[in-house]
């Protein structure tokens, strides 16, 4: 899948920036914006280009037949997007757990636009005591990218204030279904 992942990099035009610190072998990665499909074989790949093995979260309905192979073969965590806190709590038990696990959320939730981010993700990181990795697809530079790595200190307001600046600077594929960070 790497030389598949470069190529599609190099077709689109797109380029990898940063990884993941080798020092980290788990942690939530942070998804955003996600407001296309398209954002999914992008992020796939570039995880691919830096040989990270990436579990994500996907909505169980995603699931089914010929699909379901597919998607646990690309590191599918079905969920069940109606039981949020069981979702957070499984997600923290996976992680504590686990040696080696990164599991990439989307904190919109959906591609449609939203009025505010999802606090899973980060309540997941809290109760696994495991760091936030900042990952982004940004269109208007074509980049795909790794950010800050972000320690949670359990105030969630204040930690967002640093999570959605750091965001504010990305473009979207659809800028306009992306919740206006700044």
């Amino acid at each position: 899948m790497y030389l598949v992942a470069r190529l599609y990099f190099w077709v689109a035009g797109w380029k990898t920036v940063g990884a993941i610190p080798e020092n980290i072998n788990k942690a939530i990665i942070v998804a955003a914006p996600h407001t296309s499909n398209i954002d999914f074989p992008l992020a796939r790949a570039f995880f691919y280009i830096h040989k990270k093995k990436v579990n994500y979260v996907i909505k169980k309905e995603w699931m089914k037949f010929i699909l379901r192979k597919f998607f646990y073969a690309t590191g599918a965590l079905p969920v069940d997007r109606g039981n949020a806190a069981n979702m957070v709590e499984h997600m923290a038990g996976l992680l504590k757990n686990t040696e080696n696990l990164f599991i990439l959320i989307s904190p919109e939730g959906t591609r449609s636009s939203v009025k505010k981010w999802k606090s899973g993700f980060y309540r997941a990181a809290v109760m696994a005591e495991v760091p936030l990795i900042l990952a982004y697809l940004d269109y208007g530079k074509k980049e795909a990218g790794i950010g800050p790595v972000f320690y949670p200190t359990g105030d969630y307001d204040e930690d967002m204030i640093f999570i959605k600046g750091f965001y504010s600077r990305i473009t979207a594929r659809h800028p306009e279904q992306y919740l206006n960070m700044a």
